[in-house]
């Protein structure tokens, strides 16, 4: 296990959410042909289609970025596993939903895959974490997922993490966005029709970058993509054999898949690193008709149609980062 204990924390600078609506409206047109940002009240995403088990995003907001590239290339450090409950106290907020984009535990799992956290997990797979931590004595409810390769016919796999494993770790690398899960107000982006080079996530934080040039600035939540269809990578089931020095390196290891809507994403941003060697941002996505991964960008952007609530963040805690690093496959 991973020592956690080697937390960095730092302050985020957190504008007004409707000075914060203005920035992305005018900003994100120049990406996509249709925009509309507003701050509404959360919906409840205990309900279709995010079915979290929280109702919202709100409530000391947090990112945080745990472990790193660095532990997946050039050569794997599988020893390097988290636990969600261990993290959330190093958030100092014990009891947090968690979401965000991570690998699952490979001890665990028993390969590597992505995750997509509503908790977290490891393996070499893409986690997509979904977890309420524990806290009180109220266990963790983890509705995570994880996409890995289907080894009989080289597909996308996806599959529930609460369904096999019954722990909360996952492995190597996480960008997680935290809070109490309570509803609030939030930011809703609605964006149609892309016509800049950027994803969605690229050009809110590009937008953030360049309004706030001297600050760094966080946001956390989760966006659906309502039509279309979008890139992903799923990292192989099996570590690469040889040192992975360069993107093209990576970029011919990892599997590319071509995905549709709906797809249920969750990212972590910030626009502008405060000295914490960070991933500026990271996404994954799930869906319920069982197609999910690393999401880049969407590949329909005449038709494409996007609709995201975030939140920004107050701290980011750096966790076991990283001494030897590099700029190896950051996006």
């Amino acid at each position: 296990m991973a020592d956690v204990s080697k937390t960095e924390k730092a302050k985020l600078y957190v504008p007004d959410l409707e000075e914060l609506r203005a920035v992305l409206q005018t900003g994100l047109k120049d990406n996509f042909a249709e925009v509309k940002v507003s701050v509404v009240e959360c919906p409840d995403l205990t309900k279709d289609p995010f079915n979290f088990p929280v109702r919202g995003l709100c409530g000391n907001p947090r990112v945080t970025d745990v472990g790193g590239v660095p532990y997946l290339v050039p050569v794997v450090q599988k020893h390097k596993e988290y636990d969600m409950n261990a993290i959330s106290k190093e958030l100092e907020l014990p009891g947090a939903f968690i979401l965000g984009a991570g690998a699952v535990s490979s001890r665990i799992v028993g390969m590597n895959a992505e995750i997509v956290l509503r908790c977290t997990l490891y393996f070499l797979s893409q986690l997509i974490p979904l977890v309420l931590t524990e806290a009180d004595g109220r266990p963790a409810v983890n509705s995570s997922y994880f996409s890995s390769i289907n080894p009989l016919d080289g597909q996308c796999l996806q599959e529930s993490y609460s369904e096999k494993f019954s722990d909360c770790n996952f492995g190597l690398l996480g960008n997680l966005y935290a809070c109490e899960g309570r509803p609030g107000k939030v930011i809703e982006v609605r964006a149609e029709k892309r016509t800049g080079d950027q994803s969605i996530v690229t050009a809110l934080r590009k937008t953030l970058e360049v309004q706030y040039p001297d600050q760094s600035l966080a946001l956390g939540g989760t966006f659906i993509i309502q039509r279309g269809k979008a890139k992903i990578h799923i990292m192989p089931r099996e570590f690469s054999a040889c040192p992975l020095n360069s993107d093209e390196e990576v970029n011919s290891w990892l599997k590319h898949f071509e995905v549709k809507a709906p797809l249920i994403c969750q990212s972590v941003l910030v626009s502008k690193d405060p000295g914490l060697d960070l991933r500026v941002e990271h996404t994954h996505c799930f869906s319920h008709h069982g197609e999910g991964g690393h999401y880049y960008i969407d590949t329909t952007p005449d038709s494409v149609e996007y609709l995201g609530y975030f939140v920004p963040a107050e701290f980011i805690y750096r966790i076991d980062r990283p001494k030897d690093t590099h700029a190896v496959r950051r996006d």
